[in-house]
């Protein structure tokens, strides 16, 4: 008949409890990041749509009467854009009409003729 040693099984019944315990963190670390990459990729395309719903509104309206000048802009393009050759003139903050740089806020005033 063996003998069972008693000292070395209140360890034992500790590590298997330790190994339960962190077997169970793994999955649910697991699950987890499963269901955000999920929701994730779902939210990504819900920005994607807002952000190209919010692009097709700027083009339809390109002209409203306060215009801010965007990347690569430039007076001449936004005149053509926007049908208004007066630009400088209706700006009297543009002292050089070639020093225009993204962000900058101008009037715009489209001609009677469109």
């Amino acid at each position: 008949m063996a003998l069972i040693n008693t000292r070395n099984r209140p360890a034992m019944l500790n590590s298997k409890a330790l190994a339960d315990a962190a077997s169970w963190y793994c999955v649910f670390v697991l699950v987890a990041l499963v269901v955000l990459t999920i929701f994730r990729d779902s939210f990504n395309d819900q920005l994607l749509n807002h952000a190209n719903f919010r692009a097709s509104q700027l083009l339809s309206r390109p002209c409203d009467e306060i215009y801010v000048v965007g990347e690569g802009e430039t007076l001449h393009t936004i005149s053509d854009k926007c049908d208004d050759p007066f630009i400088v003139e209706n700006n009297p903050h543009i002292h050089d009409p070639d020093d225009v740089f993204p962000g900058l806020v101008i009037k715009i005033t489209p001609s009677l003729h469109s």
